[in-house]
């Protein structure tokens, strides 16, 4: 008996089926599967979204933040070589501490000259007002010899030369005592203007020594003993220990930031670690309204931007077993309900 051929249509079926067989996608538990899947990750995207919303609502963030603190930039109030200098870079100062000294010789020697000038107005005026004590005398005995004198002409009995020489030396004892007074006054105003520099010089003296005024670390050293420094020249500055931050949050951020809320302080130095603070103040104007060219709006051009407003956070907890430093990025969060 003839074994029977498939024919080329049976077998083409025959394959596709095989083919369906062996394919998982189109198995009924794989297509579950895809459908599970995107379902679960939607809802957890949306749970995640509803979350975001909800802590955005009760916290506000910004990474446009860094630490800020008080720099101290020292710089001296007269020239002169730098005589000794007693800092290194990044050295712990206290308050009070001699820093740096500049040669004070060419100041004591100026400082003894103006006492020396002051000392012969002194002098001066202590023969002046000698002078004028004759010259009072001399007014005394001009005015009581012109008084008798007059008296005798208009009665006849003085001549009118005795007159007009009696009247002469008045006049002449008038000037003279003037002349006297003048003198002295001269004398004690120069006297004071060399007391004023006097104790003009003094302090330039006391300025060839620089003291710390704060406690601090010394940052940014440019000076080196035997530098011949200028007035209001940058040597160094010191950096006290407190520091805060300053963030500038955008203006649709601090509608509900009060005084007094609490914030988590993320430093990126210390990524695991949130620091506690509290907002301590927040700025009258914006960043960009602060800015040594702030924008004229009142033109065609104008495109609208979100403001930054500056507001200073402040640490509520110790944080000098830390290296936080002026200009780390930070990342603060506002609790605002």
């Amino acid at each position: 008996m003839e074994e029977k051929k498939p024919n080329k249509e049976e077998t083409k079926k025959e394959d596709i089926k095989a083919e369906y067989n062996d394919n998982e996608d189109h198995r009924p538990e794989y297509k579950k599967k895809r459908v599970l899947v995107p379902s679960i990750t939607a809802i957890i995207f949306l749970i995640c979204g509803i979350c975001y919303s909800i802590h955005t609502i009760y916290y506000k963030s910004t990474d446009d933040a860094f630490v800020e603190g008080h720099v101290i930039r020292i710089a001296p109030r007269v020239a002169g070589p730098v005589l000794h200098l007693n800092i290194e870079d990044n050295q712990d100062v206290k308050k009070g501490d001699l820093l740096l000294e500049i040669d004070p010789n060419d100041y004591i020697a100026k400082l003894k000259e103006t006492k020396a000038k002051l000392e012969e107005a002194k002098a001066a005026l202590i023969n002046t007002q000698n002078q004028v004590t004759k010259c009072y005398s001399d007014l005394d005995f001009a005015k009581a010899e012109y008084e008798r004198y007059s008296k005798m002409y208009e009665k006849g009995i003085s001549s009118k030369q005795d007159y007009d020489s009696s009247l002469n030396k008045l006049t002449s004892a008038q000037a003279n005592s003037n002349s006297a007074e003048a003198r002295f006054n001269e004398i004690q105003a120069s006297i004071k203007r060399l007391e004023a520099e006097v104790e003009q010089d003094e302090l330039n003296l006391s300025y060839t020594k620089i003291y710390a005024p704060e406690n601090g670390l010394v940052t940014n050293r440019t000076v080196e003993e035997g530098n011949y420094v200028q007035v209001a020249q940058p040597l160094f500055a010191i950096v006290p220990e407190k520091m805060w931050v300053v963030a500038n949050f955008k203006e649709t951020q601090i509608a509900d930031m009060k005084k007094g809320q609490p914030v988590k302080i993320k430093i990126d130095t210390y990524g695991g670690k949130k620091f506690e603070g509290e907002v301590d103040s927040i700025q009258r104007s914006t960043g960009s309204r602060q800015s040594l060219f702030p924008p004229e709006n009142a033109v065609g051009s104008y495109v609208k931007i979100v403001q930054r407003v500056p507001v200073k956070i402040i640490f509520k907890e110790d944080i000098s077993n830390y290296n936080i430093v002026p200009g780390m990025s930070v990342v603060p969060e506002v609790k605002v309900k």
